[in-house]
């Protein structure tokens, strides 16, 4: 079973930029495909980005696609999330997620580990 702590979430103008980070506890990090998802309120819960056992393989919604970049470091157990050029749209809580088939996977159903969440806030 793994656990996962999200961080780095916070208030930033549009245009600005932040750094999340995912830390996963347990020794099966580096077979999780992982994934970004993030929610705002009133909203359906939505994928972000994901990234392969390996992290030689990555996806992401059209809405980021150039702006936000996933990583991750298997030797840490971490996973991160670089935002940039952030817009008002982008403000919800985000959440880290782990399948253990597969990945990129855009349905939460699919995730059997999640994060409890870090608030991301644009500001105009």
């Amino acid at each position: 079973q793994a656990q996962l702590v999200e961080s780095g979430g916070g208030l930033v103008q549009a245009g600005g930029s932040l750094r999340l980070s995912c830390a996963a506890s347990g020794r099966a990090f580096s077979t999780y495909g992982m994934s970004w998802f993030r929610q705002a309120p009133g909203k359906d819960r939505e994928f972000v980005a994901g990234i392969s056992w390996t992290g030689g393989s990555t996806a992401y919604a059209d809405s980021v696609k150039g702006r936000f970049t996933i990583s991750r470091d298997n030797a840490k157990n971490t996973m991160s999330l670089q935002m940039n050029s952030l817009k008002p749209e982008d403000t919800a809580v985000y959440y880290c997620a782990a399948k253990t088939i597969g990945w990129g996977s855009q349905i939460p159903r699919d995730y059997i580990y999640w994060g409890q969440g870090t608030q991301v806030t644009v500001s105009s």
